[in-house]
């Protein structure tokens, strides 16, 4: 099959900054004749891009500093994008925010950040840039989801909820887009070596029993790329953690669901210690 960036030579990478963003940035890099790279921290921009720089001196690299939780920061970028003339041919949606706790006692600024970021700030950048893939006969959008669109996980309702909302997005967006030229990729992601975990108020060693699942952030993004690379529709990095999610499906449903019955009340014991 040939490789989609043979023609896709654009790519805007969200959540760049970081963690499995900026290792799929740096995984990108040498295929590309241009990145453009969007996270909050424009320090951390400015670090990425000048190490991107320093290795691949023929590409051409952009920064935005945006909070994508914030509608109007969303906006402003695709304004500056479009001012700029900007043609993406590939999408990289890979922001996105967690957390850790029982709904109730949630804020609901948080809860809304997540929806924001992990749901909107995607669709409000695809609904956008789409058009001028289908134009153009070729792009390519790769969303970062994960192994929680596959599951339920009581001590993270939202996030789980919106990594749900990503699966169905991509698959039924891929499908729309059958013969136009555009491939349309969801990674799902399991356990992963980043700052994620910490930013979410997820402490060390929450989940027990998934070190053999565990990869770094750069194996996990030279996984993702390879297969993204390929048009894969669904991309499980990690070999150990591949073979999970392809024999997950083969359990019973109320197995499953007395599972996470038990873990939910785990969890409100915790919580209620």
């Amino acid at each position: 099959m040939q490789s989609i960036f043979k023609v896709n030579r654009i790519a805007l990478v969200t959540g760049a900054s970081a963690g499995i963003g900026l290792e799929l940035s740096r995984a990108l890099a040498p295929k590309l004749g241009a990145l453009i790279l969007v996270a909050r921290r424009l320090e951390r921009l400015e670090q990425a891009a000048e190490e991107l720089k320093s290795r691949f001196p023929a590409l051409n690299i952009a920064i935005h500093a945006a909070d994508l939780s914030e509608p109007e920061a969303v906006v402003e970028l695709l304004r500056q994008l479009q001012a700029g003339r900007v043609e993406v041919d590939v999408l990289v949606n890979n922001a996105g925010l967690g957390e850790s706790g029982l709904f109730e006692r949630s804020s609901w600024t948080r809860i809304q950040q997540i929806v924001e970021v992990n749901i909107v700030a995607l669709l409000r950048l695809s609904h956008h840039f789409l058009p001028g893939m289908i134009g153009r006969g070729h792009g390519a959008i790769l969303n970062v989801g994960s192994g929680a669109g596959y599951a339920a996980m009581p001590n993270a309702a939202v996030y789980t909820a919106s990594k749900h909302f990503v699966r169905a997005f991509t698959e039924s967006l891929r499908a729309q887009l059958a013969g136009t030229g555009v491939t349309v990729s969801e990674a799902a992601p399991g356990p992963v070596e980043s700052e994620f975990d910490r930013v979410a108020g997820i402490e060390e060693g929450a989940t027990p029993g998934q070190s053999i699942f565990r990869i770094t952030a750069q194996e996990c993004a030279a996984d993702i790329v390879r297969r993204f690379e390929r048009g894969s529709p669904v991309i499980f990095p990690g070999r150990n953690y591949h073979w999970l999610m392809k024999v997950q499906p083969l359990m019973p449903r109320r197995l499953v669901a007395t599972q996470v019955t038990q873990a939910a009340r785990k969890v409100r014991s915790q919580r209620a210690a």
